[in-house]
């Protein structure tokens, strides 16, 4: 209900406002069908059936001035895979002190990654999607505030925007359904560019907590083991598995080059939740691209490397039965694979594109490849 009537009060601005604003309306969407090649397996929840609606997704956007340097934004987005029921992503108000400072509130998007601010709008990137590797962190927005400031610092420009805020809802990090709920979110992330060169560093700390589910297989098999170890008086090993006021640190680093017809983007991020069960995460990807007229060609890889401490092991060992268990629970957490990814990009009409891609994933762990091909129309209006 909080995040409603916030998302209803932002409208309220907008249309309260219309005699005396100017508002625009955008929009973009995306068209996107996928399959994977491969009997019985899965990648980005398709499967060797065509699908148009894992990855599709239809959004508009309303911005209005509302003078006196306040301003009102709100985008509401239907994707395919949520059956395409219209949700607020962004509802935030805006003030600008002056022409390089501003500060935002409200419901807003998370500056993970270079591509976060517009992570749905297809059309913005060469790819069908963002590298999953990298672009993995299961929520993307926040509800708080945003200070942005712009300038120059000699022939580069400088963008560094510090964040505050929290997050309250379902994601899927251990089962589909795990209830997260971040405080204290506190970030900064800054950009310089110059020219063809552009590099930006994020550093983003929250205290986590995620319930995991009962309805899936893996959240009951750790909520009971974490049970059995408080049973046994093993606190200190049952709070390891907890994820429970734990404090979780994003890194991130990047840089881009768009020269003359070459195009390159690199990402490197780092995620760990302190003291849980989850593993530590390290994932990157380089890309390079290659544009002539309206035609881009690019080539992708990726990399991802999710495990925990080798000091996290064998921690029992006067109970080797549950010993045994939390090492299992351990290893379940590990993750290790590559994308390859080859694609192109059409920009058949000014305000549309068309891609196609293919992704071969390989878990480095079961030594199993999965073929995924993807076609895309992006526009934006």
């Amino acid at each position: 209900m909080k995040k409603l009537s916030l998302a209803v009060a932002i409208c309220c601005a907008c249309v309260t406002s219309y005699a005396n604003a100017e508002v625009r309306i955008n929009g973009f969407a995306s068209i996107v069908g996928g399959k994977t090649l491969d009997n019985d397996s899965t990648l980005y929840e398709y499967d060797n059936d065509i699908s148009f609606k894992n990855e599709s997704v239809f959004a508009l956007q309303l911005s209005a001035d509302l003078q006196d340097k306040l301003s009102a934004t709100a985008q509401i987005v239907a994707r395919g895979e949520n059956d395409f029921n219209a949700e607020f992503e962004w509802a935030y108000l805006t003030y600008e002190f002056t022409d390089e400072l501003q500060l935002s509130a409200g419901k807003m998007r998370v500056p993970f990654y270079r591509y976060s601010d517009f992570i749905d709008v297809g059309y913005a990137y060469r790819w069908v999607r963002p590298p999953q590797s990298v672009y993995n962190i299961p929520f993307s927005t926040y509800e708080g505030l945003s200070l942005l400031h712009t300038s120059q610092l000699g022939d580069w420009d400088s963008t560094l925007q510090i964040i505050y805020g929290s997050f309250d809802g379902n994601i899927g990090v251990v089962t589909y359904n795990d209830k997260a709920e971040l405080n204290d979110i506190a970030g900064i992330n800054w950009t310089l560019s110059y020219d063809w060169f552009s590099a930006r560093a994020a550093y983003l700390v929250a205290e986590t907590s995620i319930g995991l589910s009962d309805q899936e297989p893996t959240g009951q098999a750790l909520n009971g083991l974490e049970k059995t170890l408080r049973d046994n008086g093993l606190v200190t090993q049952a709070n390891d598995i907890a994820i429970s006021e734990d404090d979780g640190t994003f890194i991130g680093v990047g840089f881009s080059i768009d020269y003359n017809d070459i195009l390159f983007d690199a990402e490197y991020t780092q995620l760990e939740v302190e003291n849980s069960i989850l593993a530590k995460q390290s994932q990157y990807y380089a890309s390079v691209g290659y544009r002539m007229d309206e035609i881009i060609v690019h080539f992708t890889y990726e990399n991802n490397d999710d495990k925990h401490d080798a000091a996290d092991f064998d921690k029992i060992t006067q109970i080797p039965a549950l010993n045994g268990a939390i090492n299992q629970a351990l290893l379940g957490t590990k993750a290790q694979s590559t994308v390859y990814t080859i694609g192109t990009r059409y920009d058949f009409h000014p305000s549309a594109a068309l891609k196609v891609d293919f992704s071969r994933f390989k878990n480095d762990i079961t030594d199993t490849e999965t073929d995924v091909i993807a076609v895309a129309v992006d526009l934006v209006f």
